[in-house]
């Protein structure tokens, strides 16, 4: 064999060993949350009592769910919430239904409007960032009962993942909790953008631009309900050999910096399905966004070094070498401004945005109240 066949047989051994490592890691994270979300750790719900509650037995704050109702488990969750609540007699509580025209919004308005103290997300990340567009600024707190494919807030403040009943109990029996989210503005579309599109945009999690978006993009739906976040994994492979992008990139009143990148992450928090973190310094109620620079070169073995790097500051440890081929450098901002020459997409939390030449990214700390784990 040639000297540039074994260098290549190198490579793909250190990206196949580099995925093992990160499929082990999410491994021992998924028992670690089994373990916590598992029964002993949640007591079963009150069932429903035999004769309905008097009226004046009636206590507690009102509920409003709004629920996707794609969601294989939303119709048969409905009759667990209603005997839930009135076991513990509480106001039978509001089933709002999202639509394809309003992904949930309009509903959460329309819950606070009518005077309900909690409102709750049932579904996907698109639900969570609709009802938390419609609550933040306005006090009334968020719940989160997951049914989607990431649930990435929900992941990152250990609300339970597989597990409706147990989401439920956080939010009847948790604590309200301020969190930042961030505002994404397209300032400027790529011109060959066709139809209306919205420039504003919140995201609880992370936005970007580059490889991550276009993962997104390519990510077949029916296989992602078949095997989960794992689809995101199989579109990504198919572009790891993507072209670089050059960015001009201004934090805060820092001077304008350019860099060439894979990636360009503006992250609230950094958890991230499959046990990765992304950004391990990234919090919630902080104050900052955290910015994550992504550059691979040198094909398969800069991807492997890079995945290498994440899964080292995922367990606290940070590499000080500084000639990698595959690396993600880490700076915080309250404002970034980003540009580009040529159009790229830009996703938040995984719903695509669209195609962009420039975009403003500011944080606002506190803006909205989460129902967390007590």
């Amino acid at each position: 064999m040639r000297a540039e066949g074994w260098i290549a047989l190198a490579a793909d051994l250190v990206a196949l060993a580099a995925l093992v490592l990160v499929v082990l890691v999410w491994r021992r994270q998924a028992r670690w949350h089994a373990s916590r979300t598992g029964p002993a750790a949640h007591p079963p719900l009150s069932a429903a009592p035999a004769t309905p509650p008097m009226s004046d037995q009636v206590k507690g704050p009102l509920l409003a769910f709004v629920v996707n109702p794609s969601k294989p488990d939303a119709a048969t969750l409905r009759l667990k919430v209603l005997a839930a609540c009135a076991g513990r007699y509480l106001r039978e509580p509001l089933w709002l239904e999202t639509t394809v025209e309003d992904p949930g919004a309009g509903q959460a308005r329309a819950a606070v409007a009518a005077g309900a103290q909690i409102v709750v997300a049932v579904g996907g990340d698109g639900t969570v960032r609709a009802v938390a567009g419609a609550l933040a600024g306005t006090g009334t707190p968020m719940g989160i009962i997951p049914l989607g494919t990431g649930n990435l807030l929900a992941r990152n403040v250990d609300v339970p993942l597989a597990d409706p009943l147990a989401a439920l109990h956080v939010v009847l029996d948790g604590m309200d909790k301020p969190i930042d989210v961030g505002r994404l503005h397209v300032d400027r579309w790529d011109p060959e953008q066709t139809g209306e599109h919205e420039r504003d945009h919140l995201f609880l999690v992370i936005a970007g631009i580059g490889f991550d978006a276009a993962m997104v993009a390519d990510t077949d739906d029916v296989l992602k309900a078949k095997v989960g976040w794992i689809a995101y994994f199989v579109a990504g492979v198919r572009h790891l050999h993507g072209s670089r992008t050059r960015v001009r990139l201004a934090l805060d009143e820092r001077p304008t910096q350019t860099a060439k990148v894979r990636s360009l992450l503006i992250g609230n928090c950094g958890r991230l399905p499959g046990g990765i973190t992304l950004l391990p310094d990234a919090v919630l109620d902080d104050g900052w966004l955290d910015v994550a620079a992504i550059d691979t070169r040198g094909g398969l073995a800069g991807w492997a070094q890079l995945f290498g790097e994440v899964v080292l500051q995922g367990a606290g440890y940070r590499s000080t070498t500084l000639a990698k081929i595959g690396r993600i450098d880490h700076v915080r901002a309250r404002v970034v401004q980003l540009h580009v020459r040529d159009a790229i997409t830009a996703q938040v939390d995984g719903d695509l945005v669209g195609d962009v030449l420039a975009l403003t990214v500011r944080v606002e700390p506190g803006a909205l109240v989460l129902r967390v784990p007590a």
